[in-house]
């Protein structure tokens, strides 16, 4: 699905499955003014991602963003992510991508290991993202480039993800799930639960997420 990069309303992406982000981590549902939805497709180049969300508080941003480099602790603040294991076999093996409205981005490799959670803090994807605030809709897009660490798919493949949503300055009730992990306390980095994401030929149908 040929997507031309940082184009939010390029209308192929109506092609593409969409995916309802509208419980809390928890798995309690969330209030429809927070409800989001994802759409993610592939071209020669990249991976694309679009967050289509309602917006009805103020927005949770840094008062002086910086979008040169990453943005360590942006998960404190407004922020859609994506976590994409491309090894399905491997789940704890994945990588995470996060894009605010502000144009402020983080991406991290991540393992997670019997012995805790191993964090690649100095990956660098060369990923892309761009936010439009429209009324009481916020739509971020972020386009991945394809790497040795994020390998362009064939059609058939399926990789693990997950998709989330922070919204609101009050915790935990500002963590939303595509899957929720149903832990005791807000926790997004459960590879287990990971969804799947299966690669088609966009010349038939679209991509499917389930």
């Amino acid at each position: 699905m040929n997507i031309v990069a940082q184009h939010v309303d390029h209308p192929n992406w109506e092609a593409c499955q969409p995916i309802r982000i509208d419980h809390y981590w928890s798995g309690e549902l969330a209030p429809p003014a927070r409800h989001a939805e994802a759409r993610i497709c592939w071209s020669n180049e990249a991976l694309h991602v679009r967050f289509v969300c309602a917006q009805h508080e103020p927005l949770i941003v840094s008062e002086n963003p910086r979008t040169d480099r990453k943005t360590l602790g942006l998960w404190d603040r407004d922020v859609c992510e994506i976590f994409v294991a491309p090894d399905p076999e491997n789940p704890a093996r994945y990588y995470e991508f996060e894009a605010a409205p502000t144009g402020e981005w983080v991406d991290l490799g991540i393992v997670v290991t019997p012995n805790g959670r191993e964090t690649d803090w100095d990956f660098a994807s060369g990923f892309t993202t761009t936010a439009k605030l429209d009324g009481e809709q916020l739509t971020i897009e972020m386009r991945i480039p394809w790497s040795e660490a994020i390998p362009k798919p064939r059609p058939g493949d399926v990789w693990r993800v997950n998709l989330f949503r922070c919204v609101g300055p009050e915790a935990p009730e500002r963590y939303l799930a595509w899957i929720p992990t149903k832990t005791p306390e807000p926790n997004f980095h459960v590879p287990e639960v990971f969804g799947t994401l299966r690669f088609v030929n966009t010349d038939d149908t679209d991509n499917r997420a389930d």
